[in-house]
């Protein structure tokens, strides 16, 4: 008897997200969000996957990462309440909303090293995505306003271990 697994549904994101990436020429920020547009809201997504989230701030869970390639898949998971600092990127991003809703906010940099102003608001509901190259005026914050948990799927160019050191600009709010 031969068994044949079915490919798990993020290893179908990642190999859309691969694909994405190989054929990109430059910036392949938005090649990757349209990449994973299919996939980012489906319920099986996450299946066996444990996410947790904490009381203080939002968590990342590594579910992906191809350090000589440069690049990592990470779920974020938001309690209600939670948001990320105003912040740019030194690397191209792509980001989904698995679950929940979240509230990207775009600023506008501050003249002479001033802090950045608020220049616009989308909600993100699940299976929506949005991206961004590494540009000093990409300029967002995400939130989860809502009353339950959310969880957001985002790729970046950069390896899982450098998130925290390498990832974001972070300006005063």
């Amino acid at each position: 008897m031969n068994v044949i697994a079915a490919r798990s549904r993020l290893e179908a994101l990642i190999a859309s997200v691969e694909a994405a990436l190989a054929a990109a020429d430059g910036d392949p920020s938005g090649a990757v969000a349209a990449a994973m547009a299919p996939h980012v809201a489906d319920p099986l997504l996450l299946l066996g996957r444990d996410c947790p989230c904490r009381a203080e701030t939002y968590v990342r869970h590594l579910l992906h990462e191809d350090a000589a390639g440069g690049w990592a898949i990470a779920a974020l998971v938001w309690r209600p309440g939670q948001m990320s600092p105003v912040h740019g990127h030194h690397v191209w991003c792509a980001v989904g909303v698995h679950r929940g809703i979240l509230t990207e906010t775009f600023y506008t940099p501050g003249p002479d090293g001033a802090a950045p102003t608020p220049c616009g608001t989308v909600l993100r509901r699940p299976g929506e995505i949005t991206s961004g190259p590494p540009r000093e005026d990409a300029i967002h914050r995400l939130a989860n306003l809502g009353t339950e948990t959310a969880i957001s799927i985002h790729a970046y160019g950069l390896p899982y271990a450098r998130f925290c050191s390498d990832l974001n600009r972070v300006y005063a709010a």
